[in-house]
């Protein structure tokens, strides 16, 4: 459509479609998708925007009150295919059943389908344990639902029962760790490698400013730290 052209494919101009819908309508054999699906089907709830979460702030502040929820976690981000990137797996999975995982980005598929959280709930609370906000242009999703918690229990973000583990891959992952530290959130776990803009002295003032740190060895050694509020 704009700048970006490839040989021998169609451009279209003025933003107009039509020939495209035009395309998709049509009986042309060509267009009927993907011979056969995956089999057994498999369905995943997602689609958890801000608007929907925070009606069940009132809910979700109870559950903290009363301990049925110890905290909250949001793991997402980029992905990548290094073999690393497994601890946001083994994260995901080790966390408590009393907790909710805030998730967005493709990182989300390391777990979302993981048979220990696919449909779990959080007690009888009626909230799925695993909240997907979208993609990584969804985290917006999940600062709003923070900032909303934290004006409700009258504290900071940093003062809620929240961890943060995020994988980090490319420029939307900068945009949103820009925006994390905009808005003051310390204690964030980046990996699985740091990224190489992040130099040995910007390093060392973001570890003294927000304590950003890499990922552990171990994903169940930094869970215990989590759960101190680490």
């Amino acid at each position: 459509m704009n700048e970006v052209g490839v040989d021998g494919v169609k451009h279209l101009p003025d933003r107009d479609f039509s020939q495209v819908i035009a395309q998709a309508l049509s009986d042309d054999k060509k267009c009927q998708g993907f011979d056969k699906t995956h089999e057994p089907a498999q369905h995943v709830m997602v689609g958890f925007n801000h608007r929907v979460v925070l009606p069940l702030a009132d809910k979700v502040i109870a559950a903290a009150q009363s301990g049925a929820l110890s905290r909250i976690f949001f793991i997402g981000g980029c992905d990548g295919s290094q073999t690393e990137r497994s601890y946001f797996t083994e994260l995901a999975e080790a966390t408590p059943e009393n907790s909710i995982i805030l998730t967005s980005g493709c990182a989300k598929n390391r777990f979302i389908r993981s048979p220990k959280l696919n449909g779990a709930m959080l007690g009888d609370s009626g909230i799925p344990r695993v909240l997907d906000m979208g993609q990584c242009n969804d985290s917006y999703s999940a600062v709003v639902v923070a900032l909303e918690l934290a004006k409700a229990l009258g504290c900071t973000v940093n003062d809620l029962p929240l961890s943060l583990a995020i994988s980090h891959l490319e420029q939307k992952a900068a945009a949103v760790l820009c925006t994390l530290l905009f808005l003051g959130v310390k204690n964030i776990r980046l990996g699985p490698s740091l990224p190489a803009y992040i130099t040995p002295n910007v390093l060392a003032i973001l570890q003294k400013e927000y304590n950003i740190m890499g990922l552990g060895a171990n994903a169940k050694d930094d869970l215990a730290l989590m759960m101190e509020g680490k």
